[in-house]
């Protein structure tokens, strides 16, 4: 029996142009990290990395994603945040394409950067995932806590 080699992608969702606008108040880091809109589902996900890699590598990118080696095993809108499933043979396509999709996949989409954070297997993904998505949610939360103390200290 053969085993199904894979790799999973670690991705989050930035978004650098919201930098020095009406958000300036608060630090770079919290406004970098928004959370995604709720009109993004994994399946709108799937389709336009689908597009991107068939726009960049043609039949040959879509021939190797297809047939059930390209997934979203986890999404979260409130963390920017999801991990993609893909055969070890075409994750670097996959990589290249996210690396040029430069807006978010639905109607009137925020332009944003997909940044990949890891590439590992499984085991080391679901190890390292909630200490990513714990860093990226208590870095708003402090943010939060420190402009409550200063305004209750003014």
């Amino acid at each position: 029996m053969v085993r199904i080699k894979e790799r999973y992608l670690l991705v989050k969702i930035l978004y650098p142009t919201e930098l020095g606008g009406s958000l300036s108040d608060l630090p770079d880091v919290v406004v970098i990290n928004q959370p995604t809109t709720d009109q993004l589902n994994p399946a709108s996900l799937l389709r336009a990395i689908r597009a991107e890699v068939a726009n960049f590598f043609g039949d040959y990118g879509s021939g190797l994603i297809e047939g059930g080696n390209l997934g979203v095993k986890y999404f979260s809108p409130a963390t920017s945040t999801f991990i993609l499933r893909i055969s070890r043979s075409s994750y670097r396509l996959v990589w290249a394409a996210l690396t040029f999709m430069n807006s978010v996949p639905v109607k009137n989409g925020k332009p944003c950067v997909f940044r990949v954070v890891h590439r590992k297997t499984i085991k080391k993904k679901r190890l390292e995932t909630p200490s990513a998505i714990c860093s990226a949610s208590s870095n708003y939360h402090n943010v939060k806590t420190y402009e409550t103390l200063k305004t209750m200290s003014t």
